[in-house]
């Protein structure tokens, strides 16, 4: 690799495998990495908000720790040296676990998640705890501690949410990569809406222990990256069997980058139409953006057919009782005791949740199932599934009229009903140079085949060599 020229472009938007592969060869120095991004947030965060929390100090501590065990050839395995940003309400040892609440803001973690662990273990270095809607839940709020994270094609835009400091720190470059997590969207909506990729893996795969829960059985942490290898490199780190999460399940630790070049000749995609067409009619840049990825994998060899699933309407209505009826066991004594220490918007999105019964929840749940038999009986014909993320680009922040309406206008609810995997990535830009976006659907703990697509999407199309003009 030519480190050269990667520091011609700037070391900010150096991949993490770039990055990794340099530092294991002795061709670029952790401290140098880290004080490249150190210097790029600098600049930046002042306008983005991305961080709640920047740990510099620890950080450079651990870049220089990093260069010595790399120097002595000494690595801790395939991140080493990388830095890595954490939504905040992931747990990091000696930081606030604040979920962007007033209600948790001295709260400080004892121990690291289970997931920033793994990191850590693979090498990576931890640079600070990131922004998100108050307790994952909220929206892009101007009433909490800490001001709303900002989009970095258009600072006047949101960025998406919940995981918004790290969708907009990844598209930024203030770090090569970031945790988020995703109960109804919320590591794909900023991959969409900052022209990132994002993954919601298979329910289950990823540990949760050490993550504030917002609802138990929907609730998913996944990778956040500038390119599909990153995000396989980093799922690979983070993926695994926890026998202390509920959730979690056993399931073969996937080489999930094995098949990354394998381009799409021959694959059985499934267009789901329906979803942005007819269930919930999208803005006609995304639409076209949708059909310029379908005839591309076409071009590339994949034979693309039409499926159809339950409809976007039905999807949501069961993943909002289930949401709500367990996000409300979670916050109802301090919804009860201090409700006026809550943001206005978690508190509206969270208030529903008293008024659903025992009924409503097991009927939501035998519904569920259903919906599961239907995406896997359409899996069983197709290898993947493409459809829409969101219906619209990212709009103005200052505009919650716009924000409210456009929200809930996407595609991703369906697969946290479901479990399914799912990434969303970038399909182009609008005449507004925001990011439009796709998402793929595959089989479940079969994300190499996820890998697989999105990658002969990201090459044909040159997706991961757009930045935001910032």
């Amino acid at each position: 690799m030519n480190v050269g020229a990667e520091a011609d472009r700037g070391l900010h938007y150096m991949t993490a495998t770039a990055a990794a592969h340099a530092i294991a060869h002795k061709q670029l120095s952790p401290v140098e990495l880290m004080k490249a991004h150190l210097a790029r947030i600098e600049k930046l965060d002042p306008t983005l908000n991305a961080f709640i929390r920047l740990d510099a100090e620890s950080a450079l501590e651990a870049a220089h720790a990093a260069e010595a065990e790399a120097a002595n050839g000494r690595l801790r395995g395939p991140l080493h040296g990388v830095p890595v940003g954490i939504k905040d309400i992931i747990d990091v040892a000696g930081l606030p676990t604040t979920c962007h609440s007033k209600i948790l803001q001295d709260s400080l973690a004892t121990a690291d998640a289970v997931c920033v662990g793994k990191l850590r273990a693979a090498g990576a270095i931890v640079v600070g705890k990131l922004s998100t809607h108050e307790f994952a839940i909220g929206g892009p709020s101007f009433d909490l501690p800490w001001p709303p994270a900002r989009n970095p094609w258009n600072p006047g835009h949101h960025p998406g949410g919940s995981s918004s400091g790290s969708g907009s720190g990844v598209a930024a470059g203030l770090f090569p990569m970031a945790l988020g997590t995703d109960t109804g969207g919320s590591v794909r909506n900023p991959a969409s809406c900052c022209g990132i990729v994002g993954l919601k893996a298979t329910y289950g795969l990823v540990s949760r222990r050490g993550v504030f829960p917002l609802s138990f059985t929907l609730d998913h942490v996944g990778p956040m990256t500038r390119t599909v290898e990153d995000n396989a490199l980093m799922l690979e780190a983070i993926a695994g069997h926890d026998p202390l999460d509920p959730g979690s399940t056993v399931a073969p630790h996937g080489r999930y980058r094995a098949a990354l070049d394998r381009g799409a000749r021959g694959l059985r995609i499934g267009f789901v139409r329906h979803f942005h067409e007819v269930d919930m009619p999208a803005e006609p840049e995304v639409t076209a953006g949708l059909e310029h990825v379908m005839r591309t994998l076409q071009m590339l060899g994949a034979d693309v057919r039409d499926i159809r699933l339950p409809s976007l309407v039905e999807f949501g209505a069961v993943n909002r009782v289930i949401l709500q009826s367990e996000a409300w066991s979670i916050h109802r004594d301090w919804l009860q005791k201090r409700p006026g220490d809550y943001g206005k918007l978690a508190r509206r999105r969270l208030m529903p949740g008293a008024f659903f019964g025992a009924g409503d929840y097991v009927l939501a749940n035998k519904r569920r199932l259903e919906m599961i038999a239907a995406v896997n009986a359409a899996l069983a014909e197709v290898d993947v599934l493409l459809c829409a993320s969101s219906m619209d680009p990212a709009c103005r922040i200052d505009q919650p009229a716009e924000v409210e309406r456009t929200y809930p206008r996407q595609a991703r609810t369906p697969f946290n009903v479901t479990g399914h995997p799912a990434i969303a990535m970038m399909a182009g830009l609008s005449s507004g140079g925001m990011p439009l976006s796709v998402q793929f659907v595959g089989r479940f703990f079969d994300e190499a085949m996820l890998y697989r697509v999105a990658r002969a999407w990201e090459q044909a199309s040159g997706m991961d060599k757009k930045h935001p003009p910032i």
